[in-house]
């Protein structure tokens, strides 16, 4: 089957690698520098061990349109470039293409695709602004996913890989449906894990559960997860924004399988990791703040529920990212 990754990003870049090398059929939908370096020399992976997938010849283009229409198309660019792209999608996608959403954060189809309740239909406009996205891509195509990889693009066409293989896979109404199986089969054909889930919501609200909280509080204060998690008031602090966010999610039908100590301990786990966000501040990226953050603020909102912690952290990132767009800078510490 053809695959289109929109994003040979670190994500993209760490699937495309492995889906190639394992045999099927991939086109990386990419831009400057990184496009130049996959059509010159391919695209290198670096895995966790340290061992390397080089894998060349890979089909690169800036184009959906020159790219045409491919049996999936995995969505890996951030949750705040999936509406700039929307329009142009449409090329890549036949009557029966999967579209894997793989971006970080409540996601423009929540209210999708059999959702039901009261906010059946809502439009979520944190995550769809405008509702661009909706406008242009039909839930009818899309699977959801949960990437729980952490990978660095450390050059254009090299990526490393720091922990992880998994990705969680689920149709937006549960159903187990082949298509999505034959989805699972492929990724673990590649070597990465990807369990289907009946709930994909939940699982996205799992993993949200900790980004939400040690993401802006990394980028505020450039701590790792394991200072987070090991500096007493940004631990509670974290815990404090979890606990709103869980009484939203349980009135949206979502049930956590683990407590927030646990969560807490298993992000202290990943030791002296930078989050997405850190590395968006230091970068001088835009920051995926409205997916990740604001989003759980628009649920507060729409379910009725205090969120004063996750409130006040979201307004000192909000106006950290305008400061750094105003300079168009970027802000690291370095040693004196």
């Amino acid at each position: 089957m053809s695959i289109a990754i929109v994003g040979a990003g670190a994500i993209g870049g760490f699937l495309g690698v492995r889906l190639a090398n394992a045999g099927e059929d991939v086109t990386f939908i990419a831009r400057g520098a990184n496009l130049e370096a996959i059509q010159a020399g391919g695209m290198r992976l670096i895995e966790e061990n340290g061992s390397e997938i080089h894998v060349e010849n890979l089909r690169a283009t800036k184009s959906m349109a020159e790219a045409g229409v491919h049996d999936i198309v995995l969505l890996t660019v951030k949750a705040h470039q999936v509406g700039p792209i929307a329009a142009d999608l449409h090329h890549l996608i036949g009557p029966d293409t999967v579209v894997v959403t793989m971006q970080n954060g409540i996601p423009w189809w929540y209210f999708s695709g059999g959702h039901g309740g009261e906010l059946a239909g809502t439009h979520m406009e944190t995550a769809d602004p405008g509702g661009l996205i909706a406008k242009h891509l039909d839930p009818k195509h899309v699977i959801g996913s949960v990437v729980y990889p952490a990978a660095v693009l450390t050059e254009p066409g090299v990526v490393q890989v720091i922990e992880g293989h998994r990705f969680g896979l689920g149709e937006l109404d549960g159903s187990m449906s082949p298509r999505v199986q034959s989805l699972a089969q492929r990724l673990i054909k590649a070597g990465f894990r990807a369990p289907v889930t009946s709930d994909i919501r939940a699982e996205i609200w799992l993993k949200l559960w900790g980004n939400l909280s040690f993401n802006p509080i990394s980028a505020l204060s450039h701590a790792t997860l394991v200072d987070i998690c090991q500096f007493p008031e940004t631990r509670a602090l974290a815990a404090d924004m979890m606990r709103e966010a869980e009484t939203i999610a349980g009135k949206l039908g979502v049930t956590f399988k683990l407590g927030i100590e646990k969560r807490i301990a298993g992000a202290e786990k990943v030791g002296a990791h930078k989050t997405s966000m850190l590395q968006d501040v230091e970068a001088g990226r835009p920051i995926e703040l409205e997916a990740l953050v604001g989003s759980i603020i628009e649920l507060g909102r729409l379910t009725d529920t205090p969120t004063p912690h996750i409130g006040t952290v979201y307004a000192l990132m909000r106006l950290l990212a305008q400061s750094l767009e105003r300079a168009q800078g970027r802000l690291v510490i370095t040693a004196a």
